[in-house]
């Protein structure tokens, strides 16, 4: 159940992704009719395609509820998810400046997101981890150590 205070933070950060796009009402018509709206990166945030592989190695788990609890834990910031297949990559919301030379791939300027109304999910994407407020982001330092983790796990396990 959600609170009047969950819906008043839900609609703040709507708001937040919705001026994402140059003209706001295209993002909230696109969630009426859709669910999702497709959002320009580049100007509020950027997003690292993660692969479901490199997620599930780093969670030690492909358990959604595990996955969502390590994600939240370690990057406490919002992260969506592809839901097209069980190996369907992972979307972590960046600063557009923020550093990054990963393996995994920026998404910036130029390309577009689908992202779903916040506190709501569709059968193409879901929010894995809510942003905590407007504007909150992940911090490409953690999402760095995070990953880290992967390969040694994914090593010892198999």
């Amino acid at each position: 159940m959600t609170t009047l205070e969950d819906r008043r933070l839900s609609l703040a950060t709507a708001q937040w992704l919705a001026e994402t796009d140059p003209r706001p009402a295209n993002a909230w018509a696109e969630w009426e009719r859709h669910g999702i709206a497709l959002l320009p990166l580049g100007r509020r945030f950027d997003a690292i395609r993660v692969s479901a592989e490199r997620v599930y190695a780093a969670a030690a788990s492909d358990e959604p509820g595990v996955v969502a609890t390590a994600l939240r834990a370690w990057l406490d910031g919002p992260v969506i998810r592809d839901l097209r297949s069980r190996m369907s990559p992972y979307y972590v919301l960046v600063a557009p400046d923020a550093d990054w030379d990963g393996p995994d791939e920026r998404l910036t300027t130029g390309t577009y997101l689908g992202v779903p109304r916040p506190g709501h999910s569709t059968v193409l994407s879901r929010w894995v981890v809510l942003p905590p407020h407007p504007g909150a982001l992940c911090d490409t330092r953690h999402l760095r150590t995070l990953l880290a983790t992967a390969s040694p796990l994914r090593t010892v396990g198999g």
